[in-house]
């Protein structure tokens, strides 16, 4: 199925992505409990159980971007763009909402504290991003060069199929 927000199956997916991935977690921290409250064998339970929804979440993921169509730059803008929304929309919605309720101070540090994270997770992605971009950009030039070499020596080959031998590129080169 290709990408199509506007249907609510869509959405679905998107939801069921989420209610999995939180599920994961939960049951780690669930686990952890358990382990400290030394009941070992329900710490393993949660544990095992936070394996199987990783897979469900994996497979709505596979869905929601399928492999043959995600590039590591594309990671890294979709990552930018969730990380951008959650800093500029998400967090502060939520934090003012906490204000205007008059929640108490822990859970409006909370959101306000997941502001600062997400630039930083956002700048973090971003950087990465210029640093392949020059990469890239770096090893284009040489590839167009090397294309450029072979090309020249192809065009100097002998009629014989054979290449001559020439320092011709050496010397132009010091």
């Amino acid at each position: 199925m290709k990408k199509k927000p506007e249907i609510k199956s869509w959405k679905n997916l998107e939801a069921a992505f989420a209610g999995e991935s939180m599920a994961y977690q939960k049951y780690l921290y669930f686990a952890e409990v358990a382990r400290k409250n030394g009941d070992e064998d329900v710490a393993k339970l949660f544990e095992e159980t936070a394996k199987h929804e990783t897979a469900h979440a994996k497979g709505h993921l596979r869905n929601l971007y399928p492999m043959n169509e995600m590039t590591t730059q594309k990671c890294l803008e979709l990552a930018v763009e969730g990380e951008k929304f959650e800093y500029t929309e998400m967090y502060p919605q939520y934090a003012k909402t906490a204000k205007e309720e008059g929640a108490d101070d822990w859970l409006v540090a909370e959101f306000e504290e997941g502001i600062e994270e997400c630039k930083e997770h956002a700048d973090t992605f971003k950087r990465k991003l210029e640093k392949l971009n020059k990469i890239f950009s770096g090893l284009t030039k040489v590839e167009k060069e090397h294309h450029d070499n072979y090309k020249k020596a192809l065009e100097k080959k002998n009629a014989d199929g054979s290449f001559s031998v020439s320092n011709e590129y050496l010397e132009s080169e010091q």
